[in-house]
């Protein structure tokens, strides 16, 4: 039997550490893994009837927000996470613990002669540090950078885990860089099992993520401001909860739309059917769900370099990190048909190093 520790409530799967955890479980439980979950609640109710498809248990505890966390020397992500009942729970039994990322390292801190991994989500205090610098509110700038400093003096706590398990290349030679004995490679799991790009042309270019995250927010408007207004095919903006200042950047381009928190179904319908996917950050941390989700149900892949940091994922996408570029490349891209031949490179690339069943494998190497 197996412990695992989510920061949060992993269903419904629909942003990105959620999704990780979602289909890990998942995978395991088709291999025959027994997993009992243990489960913070944040904004989130407890979803027992979809969880029990893939745990023998599911535990939840309470998250302590508020001041009294965000005054602690330790990072608001972990202090808010600590609890005492988990933490009982956890010593009925001798069985190993997967922690679903640095959040929840309290139990690594309290356990110690167990065996504990942990899941590296991203190397947190510089997602933290990239997010202040797109973050436009001085307050939560503000608490972001101080959170970035907390995340860093907290890290070295990773040392004391059996196993770390990265994401990216570029993240594994972190966790190696500060003294992690045994960082292992295990890339993201997500919700494709084959690549069902379709072959053929669409007619636009499509963005798609949380459009309320700052990281986000901050990509589509250099998009909108250096390529879409310079060439203008049709770009549609999917996601959550829009912030308002795409609706301001998109405001009086005829080209642009903006689809607001599009369902499950209509999502992968746009994925499918549009011609290419736009997708670049300033953040080369973690590897983008994102991405993956568009490598395996869409056509061409226009990326920057920091998309695909650390990855094998340049391989079977278009790079560009210039306006110039990227709109040169994008307007090859809406002109060529995507082919049985791309869809096979794909296949064969993504098979190998992407698949959620040997992720799972990966992980159960180690217990």
């Amino acid at each position: 039997m197996l412990h695992i520790v989510s920061f949060n409530v992993p269903y419904p799967a629909d942003y990105g550490g959620v999704i990780d955890v979602y289909y890990r479980l998942r995978a395991l439980h088709r291999l025959g893994q027994e997993v009992t979950l243990h489960s913070f609640c944040y904004g989130r109710a407890a979803a027992d009837d979809e969880l029990l498809k893939w745990c023998s248990k599911v535990y939840y505890y309470p998250r302590a927000t508020g001041l009294r966390s965000a005054l602690s020397s330790k990072p608001y992500i972990v202090k808010s996470r600590e609890s005492a009942d988990l933490i009982a729970t956890l010593k009925q039994d001798n069985e190993p613990i997967f922690l679903e990322g640095l959040h929840c390292c309290s139990v690594l801190e309290a356990l110690q002669g167990r065996k504990i991994m942990v899941r590296a989500h991203n190397v947190e205090h510089q997602y933290y540090g990239n997010l202040a610098q797109v973050e436009r509110n001085p307050l939560r700038r503000l608490y972001l950078r101080t959170d970035a400093n907390r995340l860093r003096r907290y890290e070295p706590v990773l040392l004391k885990a059996d196993t770390v398990f990265a994401v990216t290349e570029a993240d594994a030679a972190h966790f190696r860089s500060i003294g992690c004995a045994n960082v292992v490679l295990m890339p993201s799991s997500h919700p494709d099992d084959e690549v069902v790009s379709q072959v053929g042309k669409g007619d636009y270019a499509l963005y798609h993520g949380d459009l309320s995250v700052g990281e986000n927010v901050d990509a589509v408007c250099y998009l909108i401001e250096h390529v879409f207004s310079q060439y203008r095919c049709r770009f549609v903006v999917a996601g959550r909860n829009p912030s308002p200042l795409l609706y301001k950047a998109a405001e009086g381009r005829d080209n642009i739309v903006i689809e607001a928190n599009p369902d499950d179904d209509t999502m992968q319908r746009l994925i499918a059917n549009a011609q290419v996917l736009v997708l670049v950050t300033k953040m080369a941390t973690g590897l983008k769900l994102k991405l993956l989700n568009s490598l395996y149900a869409g056509r061409h892949c226009l990326v920057n370099s920091a998309m695909v940091s650390g990855t094998e994922l340049g391989k079977v996408c278009t790079v560009a990190d210039t306006p110039s570029s990227l709109i040169e490349s994008l307007k090859v891209l809406m002109e060529k048909p995507f082919t049985d031949a791309d869809v096979a490179l794909r296949r064969s690339l993504l098979g190998n190093l992407y698949s959620n069943e040997a992720n799972a494998r990966i992980l159960l190497s180690q217990l």
